[in-house]
């Protein structure tokens, strides 16, 4: 079966818009979704940036948060509510997101957070903000968030998939991978990528 990997980075805007449609997306054409939480953080300071480029090229910035506002709308979400503080803290999500990953939980999970951050203002390191996604998707919530910050195994997988992602090529995110080793970054190229993976079926 053809295949998609999605590399997204919580404090990511644009992987925002992907994850709210991608699965979707992906059901519709056929394909197998694989969602990777990864840390933009290791791969922007490899570059020299200590923050993201939307802060440190502030035209760039402001063009994104008017895009976003753009673009929430065309997709129906509800209205984009810029964080006031950016990029956030997504360390501890990023580490429930890959406990979650291979889940049946994990992309709602992934979703709601998301929703949480760019349309209801919440600060998504907050553990009392997780906690509520998690016991409302049906999750004991205080077990998954004790695995999250004390088990060395699931630090040491996140850490893997962002090594991984740096390997593939992945600069920035959302990016999506192919089986055959194809390459789309950015929530425009969504649509590209899943009919690379449907033509290019190495499986």
């Amino acid at each position: 079966m053809p295949a998609l990997t999605f590399w997204y980075e919580f404090a990511s805007t644009y992987s925002y818009l992907s994850a709210m449609r991608i699965e979707e997306v992906c059901r519709d054409a056929g394909i197998d979704l694989r969602w990777r939480p990864f840390l933009l953080g290791p791969i922007f300071k490899a570059q020299g940036w200590d923050s993201s480029p939307f802060n440190l090229y502030p035209a760039k910035g402001a063009y994104m948060w008017r895009d976003m506002e753009r673009l929430t709308a065309a997709q129906g979400l509800p209205e984009f509510r810029k964080p006031d503080v950016f990029p956030q803290n997504g360390l501890l999500a990023a580490r429930v997101a890959t406990l979650g990953a291979d889940e049946p939980w994990g992309a709602e999970f992934t979703r709601a957070v998301y929703q949480g951050q760019f349309a209801d203002g919440a600060t998504i390191s907050d553990v009392g903000f997780l906690t509520s996604i998690l016991s409302g998707i049906g999750l004991d919530a205080a077990h998954v968030l004790e695995r999250a910050q004390t088990d060395a195994g699931v630090k040491a997988r996140l850490r893997a998939s962002t090594e991984a992602a740096v390997a593939v090529g992945v600069f920035g995110a959302p990016s999506f991978t192919t089986d055959d080793g194809e390459l789309f970054w950015g929530d425009d190229r969504l649509d590209q990528a899943v009919a690379w993976a449907f033509t290019n079926d190495v499986g």
